[in-house]
């Protein structure tokens, strides 16, 4: 199969590839549609030491199953794999599980090839009327999903009450807004440095986007990015006694106010991927229309891959998501 390959740092190779070949209670899935995230663009710019080039990166995808006893069914794909029997899986919370992989990372090839094998287990059936490129969505969407669900049990406040902030106006911050928006938020801003993609944001409806330095207090904050500047923007502008939700994986130190944060009893929650129920009721909420028209896409051939990555890296891309069709 053909492929887009991570071979070094800021280097991408649209080549050929051996197939995957499904084992015990897998399927072999042709992809249809694969998002870039920014754990891909992670890996690319060589700071992700969990993603060793060479490697197929993408574990946003959606495609259709060939062949064995889902043939022909049009699924999306959840790329976390645990191994259902330890504390964490048997308490929900398999995304935790000590034994957890997930597709684009050693030893399992990415999603950013023609094909892709994976459990049945994790394949979540797409209506015929939604199309294949939305329901790829349901991954980044799902950790958004997650981080609401959470947040909003933490807070001290209904969230229909609360004001909430999501810094970082890519395809994660969107996603947490809109599924605040779904949970029943009301107030929602999403802080996003740069002005083209802000345009953008503007035209999704269900949240106002801002600028940096523009949101002063928040009940819930909502940290998509992960760097010690967004941390510590978070850690400003939480109101005493309310939650911080961080999400991003930009940088792994520094930002926390820790002082404040104790003295004014702010609930700091780490919060990774999504359990496989959080991946099954996103996905529901996008087939019902619950997220919006999710039309905030842009898409591209997967043999123009190292391009888009290229335009990712240098800003200019208006998009919180490009997806990538083989």
């Amino acid at each position: 199969m053909k492929a887009l390959v991570y071979d070094d740092v800021e280097t991408l190779v649209y080549r050929y590839m051996p197939d995957p070949v499904p084992g015990l209670g897998q399927s072999l899935i042709k992809i249809e549609a694969s998002g870039i995230c920014g754990s891909d663009m992670h890996a690319y710019l060589g700071h992700d030491e969990r993603r060793p080039a060479p490697l197929i990166l993408g574990h946003e995808a959606a495609g259709v199953v060939v062949g064995g006893d889902l043939d022909r069914k049009r699924v999306t794909i959840n790329p976390l794999v645990s191994c259902g029997i330890c504390r964490a899986c048997l308490s929900g919370r398999d995304n935790l599980c000590p034994e957890r992989m997930i597709i684009s990372m050693p030893p399992r090839e990415g999603a950013f090839g023609e094909m892709v094998a994976m459990s049945n287990d994790n394949l979540v059936e797409v209506p015929a009327d939604v199309p294949l490129a939305k329901a790829a969505l349901a991954e980044p969407l799902a950790c958004g999903w997650h981080a609401v669900r959470l947040g909003a049990d933490a807070l001290d406040v209904p969230l229909s009450e609360a004001r909430c902030v999501v810094v970082g106006g890519g395809a994660i911050g969107v996603g947490a807004a809109l599924c605040l928006r779904a949970f029943g938020a009301n107030d929602i801003q999403v802080i996003e440095p740069n002005a083209v993609r802000r345009a953008t944001l503007d035209r999704i409806g269900g949240f106002t986007a801002v600028e940096p330095g523009t949101a002063t207090e928040a009940d819930l904050v909502i940290d998509g990015v992960g760097y010690a500047a967004t941390r510590a923007d978070a850690t400003a502008i939480t109101r005493p006694g309310g939650v911080i939700m961080h999400i991003g994986l930009g940088e792994g130190t520094g930002g926390l106010d820790i002082r404040r944060m104790t003295l004014q009893e702010i609930t700091f929650i780490g919060t990774y991927t999504y359990t496989a129920q959080d991946f099954r009721d996103t996905a529901a909420a996008i087939f019902d229309g619950r997220l919006g028209a999710l039309d905030w896409t842009e898409e591209r051939p997967l043999s123009d891959g190292a391009q888009a990555f290229a335009d990712i890296r240098a800003g200019v891309v208006a998009a919180p998501k490009i997806i990538l069709r083989p």
